[in-house]
């Protein structure tokens, strides 16, 4: 027993091995190695799809803009024209048989009475106007 060399109770201590096992670590990677290659064709095949066709067409013209404005005694304004009693009944018939009808923006001020406002609403919904607006400032 005594020069068995099995480490139990001899005076010889094993030393570690100072080596590191590579073969556990070239397996892994050649495992990975042929998962990617076998895996990597699949990833480039794109999924059929019929997809919609586009056509492009111009943009229909933009209408006019045609300008109410009423000050605060009730005087109106055709595009900063100054109108005479009755005038604007007739003025938005012709807008409203107009193709593409153009747009009515009312710019009123502040003072002006809601009547009159009332009364050129009602007017233009009569003539057959559409498209209705109103032009006001933005708070500061």
């Amino acid at each position: 027993m005594i020069g068995s060399g099995n480490g139990v109770g001899s005076a010889s201590h094993t030393v570690p091995m100072s080596e590191i096992n590579t073969t556990p670590l070239v397996d892994v990677m050649l495992v990975l190695l042929v998962i990617f290659i076998i895996t990597a064709p699949l990833l480039t095949h794109a999924v059929k799809i019929d997809l919609p066709q586009a056509s492009s067409q111009p943009l229909p013209e933009k209408p006019e803009v045609i300008s109410v404005a009423i000050d605060a005694e009730g005087k109106m304004y055709w595009n900063d024209a100054p109108l005479v009693q009755g005038e604007l009944k007739a003025k938005l018939q012709g807008i409203a048989d107009k193709k593409p009808q153009p747009e009515l923006n009312i710019r009123a001020d502040k003072e002006t009475r809601y009547q009159v406002l009332a009364e050129v609403m009602a007017d233009a919904q009569n003539a057959g106007v559409t498209k209705l607006g109103f032009v006001s400032e933005p708070k500061n």
